[in-house]
C-alpha cells in the first residue's frame, strides 16, 4: 500500500538526472481510456507510479482483493509537494491549462508557500502538440532546472504526453488533472462527506453536466460491469485480471 507520506519521502529522494519518472493519479476515466485504449494502456503501465485518485478504484480494490489502499488525490498532493519543495529548497513547474489558471496558481503559491520557487509555466496550444511544439517545450521545462512538473492537460492526454517526453525531460512529470483549476480557485472541489462516500464525480456533473454526462454515463456504466465481471471470476474460477477489451473477446 502506497501513503501520502511514503511517497512524498520517496519523490524527495529522486534523481530525475539518473532516472526518468511520470506519476498517474487514476480514477475511472483513466480506468476506462486505459481499458479501451492500447496506448494510453501503455503509457500508464509504464508509469513510476500510478495511484488511486479516485474513489471507487480505493474501494474495488478493497473489494475485490481486500487490499486498504490509501487514495491519493492529484488535488491534496500537488500543494502538499509545493510545500515540501518550498521547505528543501526544490523548483517546480506548471505545463497544461490557461495562462489565466496558471497566472492564478503562481498567485496562490506566493501567498500560501512564499519561499517556492516556480521555475517556469507553459499554457500549450489547445488540441494537438505538434512535433516543433513539443521540442520547445521539453528544451523550456530543462532549461527551467525544475525537479518537478506539474502537468495537467487533461486524461488520457497528459498521461500519452508524460510517456512520450518524460525520458527526454530531466525533472519529475506529474499528472495531476484538475488539480490546476482547484487551486486555482476556478472550480471549487466537492465537499469532504461527499470525497468520502465516492460522489465527487456528482459533483462534478453537477457544475460541467453538458460536458461530463456522456463521459459519465458510459465510463461508470463500464466500471461497474468490468467490476462485476471481476468479480464474478474471482469468485468462481479464482483471480483473472482484466488488463483490456481484447481479454473479454
Amino acid at each position: 500500500m502506497v501513503k501520502n507520506s511514503e511517497l512524498l519521502d520517496s519523490l524527495l529522494r529522486m534523481d530525475p538526472l539518473k532516472k526518468p519518472s511520470y506519476i498517474c493519479f487514476a480514477n475511472v476515466h483513466m480506468l476506462i481510456e486505459a481499458y479501451r485504449d492500447a496506448s494510453v494502456r501503455k503509457a500508464v503501465n509504464s508509469s513510476t507510479l500510478t495511484l488511486t485518485d479516485g474513489m471507487p478504484l480505493v474501494m474495488a480494490l478493497r473489494f475485490l482483493y481486500g487490499i486498504k489502499q490509501e487514495r491519493i488525490t492529484g488535488m491534496d498532493f500537488m500543494p502538499a509537494l509545493m510545500k515540501e519543495a518550498e521547505i528543501k529548497g526544490e523548483s517546480v513547474f506548471l505545463f497544461g491549462a490557461t495562462i489565466e489558471i496558471l497566472d492564478k496558481i503562481e498567485s496562490r503559491a506566493i501567498l500560501d508557500y512564499p519561499e517556492l520557487k516556480i521555475a517556469g509555466k507553459i499554457s500549450p496550444p489547445f488540441g494537438k502538440l505538434f512535433d516543433k511544439d513539443i521540442v520547445d517545450h521539453v528544451r523550456i521545462i530543462n532549461d527551467s532546472k525544475a525537479k518537478y512538473v506539474f502537468v495537467s492537460l487533461g486524461c488520457p492526454k497528459q498521461e500519452l504526453w508524460m510517456a512520450g517526453n518524460s525520458p527526454r525531460i530531466n525533472a519529475i512529470l506529474l499528472g495531476v488533472g484538475g488539480a490546476f483549476e482547484v487551486y486555482a480557485g476556478t472550480k471549487k472541489r466537492a465537499p469532504e462527506w461527499m470525497r468520502k462516500y465516492s460522489l465527487e464525480w456528482f459533483y462534478r456533473l453537477i457544475q460541467e453536466p453538458a460536458r461530463l454526462i456522456k463521459r459519465y454515463l458510459v465510463t461508470n456504466s463500464y466500471f461497474v460491469i468490468l467490476l462485476a465481471i471481476q468479480y464474478l471470476q474471482i469468485k468462481f474460477f479464482g483471480i483473472f485480471k482484466i488488463k483490456s477489451r481484447s481479454d473479454l473477446d
